[in-house]
């Protein structure tokens, strides 16, 4: 059967400042799913005139898209996904990608297809990993070398965030200037969420917590340089990731993967990582 958009978009509406304690409430129902609209939540404020936050609130239903360069659906049944996709769908112009819960982003994307065109990619079976528990007390050996990045080592990191975020999407952060790319390099660096090991002025390993919120920290951008693969880094650094993080930043550490990615898969269950839900990316 063919989903469409719903009618009822009058119970969509643009969240604001007001509604942000409604919104994080509405996160913290699933917090390991939702950290990454949480983390956007509370960076923003909900400062704007529209959006680009959605609220779909209707008979006690409750329900959230984050709609930016990502399309990230909160907590949607399939009533609450056919009314904001009556929205979603004027956000074209922004979005590069729509990702989150697998159910609600396979059923969001199913209304919004005919109208957005053929996707470069959907990536429907991935793998959300999560940790509680610190690595160095389950036996899991830590690299010492892994740390946070130092603000003097931007332009370090850049060249190797540049090169992760091409392998994962297939195509470079930026073309031509790298100022916008490197602003956003620069704060995950100056807020001590960029961890790495250096080798003779060389990135090594390299890890984000890229949204952090409602006690879970979410890992992004996890990345061995190519020299060193097959060394077995991978997984004593990231094993250090978690344990920092867990320390200093949040008592949930989580990921997703995809599931073809056998050598990832392979890296953070030997960390201790245990599969604990699953999203779907479909790339535009």
């Amino acid at each position: 059967m063919l989903r469409t958009l719903g009618s009822g978009t009058s119970s969509v509406r643009a969240y604001g400042l007001q509604d942000v304690r409604r919104a994080l409430d509405v996160c913290a129902e699933d917090p390991v799913s939702n950290v990454f609209v949480a983390a956007r939540i509370r960076e923003s404020g909900l400062v704007g005139t529209r959006g680009p936050l959605y609220g779909y609130e209707t008979g006690g239903e409750h329900a959230l898209c984050w709609c930016a360069a990502n399309v990230v659906p909160v907590g949607a049944s399939p009533r609450a996904l056919g009314a904001l996709a009556g929205t979603v769908v004027k956000r074209r112009a922004t979005a590069s990608s729509v990702f989150g819960p697998a159910d609600q982003v396979l059923d969001l994307w199913g209304r919004l297809r005919r109208h957005w065109g053929e996707p470069r990619e959907v990536r429907r079976n991935q793998p959300v990993m999560t940790m509680q528990a610190l690595p160095s007390e389950v036996g899991v050996p830590l690299d010492p070398q892994v740390r946070p990045a130092r603000p003097e080592e931007v332009d370090l990191v850049l060249p190797a965030a540049a090169a992760m975020f091409t392998e994962e999407i297939g195509y470079p952060p930026y073309r031509g200037n790298a100022t916008a790319y490197r602003r956003a390099v620069a704060g995950l660096v100056d807020e001590g969420h960029t961890l790495v090991r250096v080798e003779d002025g060389e990135v090594v390993f390299k890890a984000d917590l890229g949204s952090v919120a409602l006690g879970v920290a979410q890992v992004q951008g996890v990345w061995v340089n190519p020299r060193w693969r097959g060394q077995g880094v991978a997984a004593p650094a990231m094993a250090a990731v978690v344990e920092h993080t867990i320390r200093h930043v949040a008592p949930v550490v989580t990921l997703y993967v995809n599931d073809f990615n056998a050598p990832a898969l392979a890296t953070y269950r030997r960390v201790g990582m245990v599969q604990t839900g699953t999203f779907a990316t479909v790339l535009l």
